[in-house]
């Protein structure tokens, strides 16, 4: 396998050095990379440039796939940028997807060695990115109870439909200025990343906390008479209060059993009051009886009646607390509504940053990959394909068939000389260079979803 990062073949790449601490913008030196033009033989068709125009859309029923492809300026004959996106999009044809034109600044380009770690760093961020863009679509998902028409409209980058942003994308030079090294632009996105996430992960965790206290007060007040207050149910006079040596228990009953218990509740426990149980409520599925028994067998009756699958209920009377209990559901409501609207405003914050931040870094990964490959002078062409899952196996197998030479003798071919589309060896080594999140293309390819 020929490796194109291989410290050997970093001169006839025209790159710097790993000593060389470059730090300049693109060189215009014109030394041809080794895989710049490909033999005559297998040259793919020419091109002729037609008159410029936007391409077609595709008629897809659902476009969520995208493709974001770095060739060189050499797929066409005279080297130009814009015949070399025309070829691009030739090749993917319009009934496959729709191609259009990536742009990327001119970044400072340092040493090999810096090249092929900040190349890791941004497939690590790259899986970061992806996750968080996911949890909070979950996160929306879940504010939203799943209405997918409201939850498309909170998922928006820069206030434009993702889609929107993808085609016309531009890099923020106001947040990323381009001036900088990349390996502080990656820092500062992975910086902005985990800002992100924390506070879109407190703001919900927040949220949930609130909704599960109303929940829990509303389940109070609507449960049944095992379960809901009985601020509201028991009067005081049921009630034995201040007494040194009685005590009432309030023992909610299943209906089914209430005969059962008015047999056996005074033999549960010594020294229970006979005759002393009271219906004092019922429901269609409990009897709530208040029942008086002296306190020093009051543990062992509370026992004996949960043996028996009867729920005792622990209540104190206190003046007021029906009103209370309202206000604090009244609260509890109010305060929901209002971590609710915080929740939703940062969800929708956090997805268009988190994404945002995601087409960054997979337009510097792009870049680096870029030089890695391809050599100096920076002689490429980036475009963006918008697909969907089915027909991005058709575009890549294009993609394959017009571009393999690219790799040279990277790629294992077969008897016909075509492309392998699964090379084993080729992946076991990317496995083991430490680049085993997507197989090996003998061009610049990443695919990606933002849902």
């Amino acid at each position: 396998m020929t490796n194109v990062r291989s410290p050997e073949l970093w001169p006839a790449l025209g790159l710097p050095d790993v000593t060389d601490s470059c730090n300049t913008t693109t060189t215009t030196t014109k030394t041809a990379s080794p895989r710049s033009a490909p033999p005559p033989s297998v040259l793919p068709p020419v091109f002729a440039a037609p008159p410029r125009r936007a391409p077609r859309p595709v008629t897809m029923s659902k476009l969520s796939k995208y493709l974001l492809v770095s060739l060189p300026t050499s797929i066409a004959p005279s080297h130009d940028r814009e015949e070399a996106l025309t070829a691009l999009r030739s090749t993917v044809s319009n009934d496959v997807g729709t191609t259009y034109n990536f742009s990327l600044p001119d970044f400072k380009i340092g040493t090999l060695d810096a090249l092929v770690q900040q190349a890791d760093d941004l497939s690590k961020l790259n899986n970061a990115c992806e996750q968080v863009v996911n949890k909070v679509g979950d996160s929306l998902r879940g504010i939203l109870d799943g209405d997918e028409e409201k939850i498309a409209q909170q998922k928006t980058i820069n206030d434009k439909p993702v889609e929107q942003y993808l085609r016309s994308f531009q890099w923020n030079k106001v947040k990323y200025r381009s001036d900088k090294s990349i390996a502080d632009l990656i820092d500062s996105l992975q910086k902005e990343l985990a800002g992100i996430d924390n506070d879109v992960k407190g703001k919900f965790s927040q949220y949930n906390q609130v909704k599960t206290n109303l929940a829990a007060s509303q389940r109070r007040q609507t449960g049944n008479l095992a379960t809901k207050s009985l601020a509201s149910i028991v009067p005081p006079d049921v009630l034995v209060q201040d007494s040194e040596y009685l005590e009432t228990h309030l023992i909610a009953v299943p209906n089914s059993s209430v005969k059962d218990f008015l047999k056996t509740y005074e033999s549960l426990a010594p020294m229970v009051v006979p005759r002393s149980a009271n219906e004092v409520a019922k429901d269609d599925e409990f009897s709530l009886f208040a029942v008086v028994s002296f306190k020093k067998h009051a543990a062992e009756f509370v026992h004996k009646c949960r043996e028996k699958r009867w729920t005792p209920r622990d209540f104190k009377y206190k003046e007021g607390s029906k009103e209370e209990e309202a206000r604090e559901v009244d609260r509890l409501e109010k305060e929901e509504r209002k971590v609710w609207g915080e929740a939703l405003r940062l969800g929708r914050t956090g997805y268009s940053e988190s994404a945002m931040i995601w087409v960054h870094v997979l337009a510097l990964r792009v870049f680096v990959e870029t030089v890695l490959r391809y050599g100096l002078p920076l002689e490429f062409v980036c475009g963006l394909v918008q697909t969907n899952e089915k027909l991005a196996k058709k575009a890549k197998a294009n993609l394959d068939e017009n571009y393999s030479y690219l790799g040279g003798n990277a790629f294992g071919r077969d008897k016909q000389g075509r492309v392998k589309k699964d090379d084993s060896a080729v992946n076991a080594e990317l496995q083991a260079a430490g680049h085993g999140d997507s197989e090996y293309t003998p061009y610049v390819y990443y695919e990606f979803e933002i849902q």
